[in-house]
């Protein structure tokens, strides 16, 4: 399967402009042959933790989805995109979920080609302190569902830096992560060593999607990558914008898997008896 990543600029709050770089990136991989486009974390409405929280109608979603929806159908490609989404609490006495007041959760969404919903991710390790404050962090872990042949899941950012997380959805049975984020400038390191590393001990293929320019009060690195279940580099991004696009598929996770079995012999039992 061919996998696009963008890499671009956001624009603060300004929906429209967003949506259009999208837009245009999605027609660009589709006529590529590409079947999915992974876009940054937030991107549609810009990454701005606190201006989020302080600015945007949460009216304003549904349609912000919709229209995504619409993209994704128009140019018969698969998207993932970021955006804010309403946090729920579960309280030990309720069955169900309950709002959490006018807090939000980053979620990443992945549509097929016909714009149909079919996986849905909310991050789980927020960063910094201005995510603390904008967002919740959630609890439930990586789902795994089949793309086109596939067997994908998602995190979100910081997540990805976490082995525990990775291991979650590789356990899961996904042969492709695809992760929207958002990293600052002067952390080098993540996508040139940590990505590559993740899909080598996890032994799957991980795209991730980063901004690039200056947004609100954020520089950040561009770097954008794909690794393949070896620890290979199967694509990458300067600090500018740009769409990467790589092949991804399931034989050489089979290969990877089989030549060292780290999933088959991992002992959790032992390991829950490690922790302090």
């Amino acid at each position: 399967m061919l996998l696009s990543v963008l890499q671009a600029n956001a624009s603060v709050l300004d929906v429209d402009a967003n949506l259009r770089t999208i837009e245009d990136a999605a027609r660009r991989a589709a006529q590529a042959g590409a079947a999915i486009l992974l876009t940054p974390e937030l991107f549609p409405v810009g990454y701005a933790p606190l201006r989020i929280q302080a600015e945007l109608d949460p009216q304003t979603l549904p349609a912000i989805r919709q229209r995504l929806a619409d993209i994704a159908r128009t140019h018969g490609i698969g998207l993932v995109y970021s955006l804010p989404a309403p946090a729920q609490e579960v309280h030990d006495d309720a069955a169900r979920p309950t709002p959490a007041g006018d807090r939000w959760h980053i979620s990443a969404t992945l549509l097929d080609a016909t714009g149909e919903e079919v996986l849905h991710y909310n991050k789980v390790h927020l960063f910094g302190g201005d995510e603390h404050k904008a967002f919740v962090g959630a609890q439930e872990p990586p789902a795994v569902v089949v793309f086109n042949g596939i067997r994908t899941s998602m995190l979100i950012c910081y997540d990805v830096e976490f082995p525990e997380a990775v291991r979650a959805a590789a356990s899961r049975g996904a042969e492709l992560l695809l992760v929207p984020t958002a990293l600052s400038a002067g952390f080098d390191n993540v996508p040139q060593v940590l990505i590559r590393a993740r899909a080598l001990e996890s032994q799957l293929n991980v795209a991730y999607a980063n901004h690039c320019g200056h947004e609100d009060i954020y520089n950040f690195l561009g770097g954008s990558v794909v690794a393949g279940p070896d620890g290979s580099l199967l694509a990458s991004a300067g600090d500018g914008p740009a769409l990467l696009f790589a092949e991804v598929g399931t034989d050489t996770v089979k290969a990877a898997r089989a030549e060292v079995p780290y999933l088959k012999e991992r002992r959790p039992d032992l390991y829950a008896k490690w922790e302090l």
